[in-house]
């Protein structure tokens, strides 16, 4: 039988530890859509790879896609959330040319917004507001965006990074 006082002793000390050991990387992202074929078709019409299909006898279904390149997936299926279908909104793809990533989106049939950068200039504001048509004046990393939806309106913002800030 585990000692409890031990393995909170232990806990309290990895958690004060001054420099965390422990890594926090977001992985998987649940969207929720009405129907799963044919976001999977979505999806996998955009050149997404199918990490998993799988249907428990009790009839919950998980479907997880990966973007090409990224480290992080999505998680569609039947019973897996009380999320309405297309609630999720502004879920970030980042892209070396954003050009590049429309028009291939575009020749997926998906509608992709035209291109455009914010009047803040720093990041885009929520929903359309405050668009200005185009790329960055100055062409900036992390300064040009492009949005689409998902069949269900599950949104998602193209941002052009040419550039990581340090850090990343």
């Amino acid at each position: 039988m585990p000692d409890t006082h031990t393995d909170l002793d232990a806990l309290a000390q990895r958690a004060a530890r001054p420099n965390p050991t422990v890594d926090f990387r977001l992985e998987v992202v649940v969207l929720p859509v009405a129907d799963v074929d044919r976001a999977k078709r979505f999806y996998m019409g955009l050149g997404w790879r199918v990490d998993i299909d799988h249907t428990t006898p009790e009839l919950l279904r998980v479907v997880q896609l990966t973007p090409p390149g990224s480290a992080a997936s999505i998680i569609i299926g039947d019973g897996i959330t009380d999320a309405e279908p297309g609630s999720v909104s502004e879920l970030q793809l980042v892209v070396t040319d954003i050009y590049v990533a429309r028009a291939q989106l575009t020749a997926a049939g998906v509608h992709v917004s035209e291109v455009f950068h914010d009047r803040g200039g720093l990041f885009h504001h929520a929903g359309t507001a405050g668009r200005i048509a185009g790329q960055h004046p100055t062409k900036r990393s992390y300064g040009s965006f492009a949005s689409f939806e998902d069949p269900d309106g599950n949104g998602w913002i193209l941002q052009e990074v040419t550039e990581r800030a340090p850090g990343r």
